[in-house]
């Protein structure tokens, strides 16, 4: 699902020594004597160091550049953006940035202690003398890491959207609405998440050693219903959408989806102005469920001709079938996750050098364990590559925005562009190294000069 307007993502005691195990093992056999394995360690912490030290000097550099410029609007926005307006996009972004730094910390030191300090084996342990081995204790298991998780993050949220947020007039949620989507949201996380889990755990112990390619299956299937589902089922249950009642403008949307070759189930207008300010418009379903979905807060906004470039410019994702080459993408490389899975699982020094006890009692499964430590793992050592997909998502932008300057208006489209940068306080001068690194959609300069040529 693309939007036209994104902001940049600034969502292991003692280890043992156990006897060699064939790859076609599904889990460790273990004999309990006790033996260090440094080499994953050294290697966790090493790149686990580095990757904050470049995300602080990123995120030190955007905090920089955006300071520097605070107080001048670029020559080619000057007749647009008002100085006021360009001081509160540079405030936004250091306030945003800064909070940033504080996650970065947060996550590090959490993911530290689940690993290397004893965290998931203590709890591990804990659960097992509670529930015994078996399923039951597998899903305790992945139930109570999500909640100690979520547990800790839960000050950031909240200074996210009612301090910063609030701050710079976006935060339109009350106590009571938050507290109600924390609710929905943990109830669908049970609903759906909790059935998916116990599924490909179960797979994970009664498939053979090629568990993880009927994994994956599972899995894809999975998200493709999800696609499916979501618009109809999931959506509504944060957000009212009604149909698109301007007869004009959906009379103008109508033909230009015609005209592109797009067919939706229909045209739909979001309540977004309950929870935010913020405005934008996208697509979402899959196949037969496509739909539109335009935020109240960008009708407001913008006049029919730039809502007609902002659809021209998501229809562009559609034409150059976009959307289809990251669910591609994520096929070939969830496949890829769930056969280094495969082959992890079965390795001893996966779990003794991310510092936790595998289970050693006859019929205690690790495979809650693996998928733990897989998760958390596998992030610090791909982050190194998130430039390659920032880069190629960037590539996208300007291929929809293209095609919506051929479909539409260069005018409107611009126009647009720059109100919903403005309204969404996105900076006008973004660090250009951070931008590479981090930024999914080009900046606001870049996009118009690509426009003008």
């Amino acid at each position: 699902m693309a939007a036209i307007v994104a902001h940049a993502d600034p969502g292991f005691d003692l280890p043992l020594n156990f006897p060699p195990c064939p790859l076609r093992c599904t889990r460790p056999v273990f004999d309990g004597t006790f033996s260090p394995y440094p080499a994953l360690t050294m290697a966790f912490v090493l790149v686990l160091v580095a990757g904050m030290l470049l995300k602080f000097w990123l995120a030190s550099r955007q905090i920089r550049h955006v300071a520097r410029f605070r107080n001048t609007v670029p020559a080619r926005f000057a007749e647009q953006v008002t100085p006021q307006a360009h001081q509160k996009a540079a405030d936004y972004t250091v306030a945003k940035t800064r909070l940033g730094l504080i996650e970065l910390a947060l996550g590090s030191a959490v993911l530290l202690g689940w690993t290397l300090l004893g965290g998931l084996d203590l709890l591990n342990a804990l659960l097992l003398g509670v529930f015994g081995p078996g399923m039951g204790q597998q899903l305790a298991l992945l139930a109570c890491f999500s909640l100690i998780g979520g547990l800790i993050e839960l000050p950031l949220t909240l200074y996210q959207t009612f301090v910063i947020e609030e701050r710079f007039g976006f935060n339109k949620m009350t106590p009571r609405l938050w507290l109600a989507d924390l609710f929905k949201s943990t109830l669908v996380g049970v609903v759906i998440g909790l059935p998916i889990a116990a599924l490909i755990l179960w797979l994970m112990g009664a498939a053979g050693s090629t568990w993880w390619l009927w994994a994956w299956a599972v899995w894809m299937g999975f998200n493709l219903l999800l696609l499916m589902v979501y618009p109809s089922f999931i959506a509504p249950l944060f957000n009212k959408f009604k149909p698109l009642d301007d007869e004009t403008l959906k009379t103008r949307v109508t033909a230009l989806m015609n005209r592109c070759g797009f067919a939706a189930k229909g045209l739909f207008v979001m309540d977004g102005s309950k929870r935010s300010a913020h405005a934008n418009a996208y697509f979402t379903g899959f196949g037969a469920a496509k739909r539109v979905v335009f935020y109240d807060t960008l009708l407001a906004k913008l006049s029919p001709g730039e809502v007609d470039a902002v659809l021209a410019h998501e229809l562009g994702h559609f034409k150059h079938r976009h959307i289809i080459k990251r669910i591609v993408s994520m096929f070939a490389l969830s496949l890829a996750g769930f056969a280094l899975l495969g082959y992890l699982s079965a390795q001893v020094w996966f779990y003794t050098g991310l510092g936790v006890r595998p289970n050693m009692l006859a019929g205690a499964p690790n495979d809650a364990l693996a998928l733990l430590l897989f998760m958390m793992v596998v992030p610090v050592f791909a982050q190194f590559v998130s430039p390659v997909f920032a880069q190629l998502s960037r590539k996208h932008e300007f291929e929809a925005d293209a095609y919506a300057v051929a479909q539409t208006s260069r005018t409107d489209l611009s126009s647009a562009l720059l109100k919903l940068y403005e309204d969404n306080a996105s900076t006008l001068t973004p660090d250009p190294v951070y931008v590479k690194f981090y930024y999914s959609h080009p900046p606001a300069i870049e996009r118009l000069a690509r426009m003008a040529t």
